[in-house]
């Protein structure tokens, strides 16, 4: 892909799930099936699918919210699948997530500024005062206010809570940051500003992300690299601009007639 170091490499990962069928019969579903990538430090790699493609199952195995069946997952160089819970806890301050709906990652009985700042007393990187200024200083950085950080999670809008949710997962200054569905819940006019904020902080953090999606519009905008997924399988993977002017296959040429679209495609404009 490039000259630049690989900071996330992903090798033959599978994940089959145990299933029972209509007549009590035991099955197994394929949901990812030997899905190989690189991620170099700095960029954002795309990963694109229609629902039920396995992109968001295999986003969970590299951040080791699921365990694959088999494969291998690395890094910066070091092997996370067959960690402990324990072992892993040592890399949850530099692997990080942003979900579609950050609201449901939040408590509602507690505020958010106390949320966002828990990761800095769990980790013991700083004393409680140096937290909250820390928060501060992030909720600034996203575009909140100060007095939002003792407010309560169901106060804010949906744009609101996404930038809240950016501001929990950068709390730790992470290395690498899970974007799944970043903006799809959210109004057009509200994702690009949302997606204009990820781009800003990108760059500023020097951070590398995996972008799990359905619309190759956002791609286009946030990615260099990107791969497509299909029933589990990468059936094409390279730089996105020749995804978009040369697709290889059926549903890459489908998600490009998608960007043609103007109501798919206008968020990332």
């Amino acid at each position: 892909m490039s000259h630049r170091e690989a900071l996330i490499s992903v090798t033959d990962l599978r994940k089959v799930f145990a299933v029972r069928g209509e007549d009590g019969k035991r099955g197994e579903f394929v949901a990812v099936d030997s899905v190989s990538f690189d991620i170099q430090r700095g960029e954002t790699f795309g990963l694109i699918g229609e629902s039920g493609s396995g992109k968001t199952t295999t986003g969970r195995m590299v951040l080791g919210l699921e365990k694959p069946t088999s494969g291998s997952v690395t890094f910066d160089g070091n092997e996370l699948v067959g960690l402990s819970d324990l072992d892993m806890r040592r890399y949850r301050r530099h692997i990080q997530i942003v979900f579609q709906d950050s609201g449901s990652a939040f408590n509602p009985r507690r505020s958010v500024g106390s949320q966002i700042a828990y990761p800095l007393k769990l980790f013991r990187t700083c004393s409680p005062s140096e937290a909250r200024t820390k928060v501060l200083e992030l909720l600034d950085r996203v575009g909140m206010l100060p007095s939002h950080y003792d407010r309560y999670i169901h106060e804010f809008s949906g744009g609101q809570r996404q930038r809240l949710g950016i501001a929990r997962a950068l709390i730790t200054d992470p290395d690498f940051v899970v974007l799944d569905e970043p903006t799809a819940a959210l109004d057009v006019s509200v994702q690009a500003q949302i997606l204009n904020l990820l781009k800003d902080l990108q760059r500023e953090r020097k951070l590398t992300m995996l972008l799990i999606t359905h619309n190759l519009a956002l791609v286009e905008y946030m990615c260099e690299h990107a791969g497509v997924l299909d029933h589990g399988k990468l059936v094409e993977v390279g730089p996105v601009d020749r995804l978009l002017t040369a697709p290889a296959t059926d549903i890459t040429r489908k998600l490009v007639d998608a960007v043609l679209e103007p109501e798919l495609a206008g968020a990332a404009r």
